[in-house]
């Protein structure tokens, strides 16, 4: 029955994920902990829940991102200039992790989920600052109603702030797309569906070097991995489906609700222990 629940979990991750960009790794990484203290899986560590995670997010980006490509709103120059900050952080996030115990890795975990949450709850209400056409690369985007949308970021300040989310990503295992697609609508004028197709391919991109590291780390559990990759596939298709149907307001504000109940119940075991 756990192998089923697992199943289900990469799907609905997956698709959560994809749909706001997020990736899924903010679903997968609690709930594997939760898991593990329950005795279902208790051999499985922290190191490898994340490292497990971030391999699962390879597929979910690639299956995300082959989706979005169809629909035309990823832009690949963007992702790739994300990808030269993401990266390095992403691997110097990956060896960090190996030094943190399940206690500790509970409580600043915990912290980064509500952080997430109140990231989500502030990212519609906050303006984005004025564009300015000379802040260095530019790019424009017609939606599917005609209307164009001008957009663009200093190269150095993108590359900057990528590094930052890269080290998150790889030392929580959470592909970093709760904390980039913000930074891109906000900081760096993104329409949204083009900073969630964005976020989603380099999710890709970085989630291949940082598994890397945590392959060459032993943090990988190939059975759960298995079990995993498949519904992440299939979730990802999922949530490209929604992105282009539906409003996300909703789901946005059920996932909200959810990441605090699992970020207090994480600080909790990480300070109760």
């Amino acid at each position: 029955m756990e192998w089923i629940f697992i199943i289900l979990l990469g799907v609905a991750a997956s698709a959560l994920g994809s749909l706001i960009g997020l990736g899924g790794g903010i679903i997968i990484v609690p709930a594997l902990l939760y898991l593990g203290t329950l005795g279902i899986f208790p051999d499985i560590t922290p190191q490898q829940i994340v490292g497990t995670s971030l391999f699962t997010m390879i597929f979910t980006g690639a299956s995300s991102t082959a989706g979005y490509i169809k629909h035309k709103t990823v832009d690949y120059k963007s992702g790739l200039i994300f990808l030269v900050g993401s990266a390095p952080g992403g691997i110097f996030g990956a060896w960090m992790v190996k030094n943190l115990d399940v206690h500790t890795f509970n409580l600043y975990f915990g912290m980064f989920v509500l952080f997430v949450s109140a990231v989500m709850m502030l990212r519609n209400r906050i303006k984005p600052l004025p564009y300015r056409k000379d802040s260095g690369y530019a790019m424009a985007y017609t939606d599917n109603r005609g209307k164009v949308h001008e957009y663009g970021f200093n190269p150095f300040l993108g590359i900057t702030i990528s590094l930052s989310i890269g080290f998150i990503s790889g030392i929580f295992g959470v592909g970093g797309g709760s904390l980039m697609v913000p930074a891109m609508i906000l900081l760096f004028f993104f329409p949204p569906h083009v900073a969630v197709a964005t976020s989603m391919f380099m999710i890709f991109l970085s989630s291949i070097i940082s598994s890397a590291a945590h392959i060459a780390l032993g943090n990988i559990n190939w059975l759960y991995a298995a079990a995993l990759v498949p519904g992440a596939w299939i979730g990802a298709q999922i949530g490209v489906f929604l992105n282009r149907r539906l409003q996300s307001k909703t789901i946005v504000l059920i996932l909200r609700i959810i990441l605090v109940i699992i970020g207090m119940r994480l600080i909790y075991e990480g300070v109760t222990a």
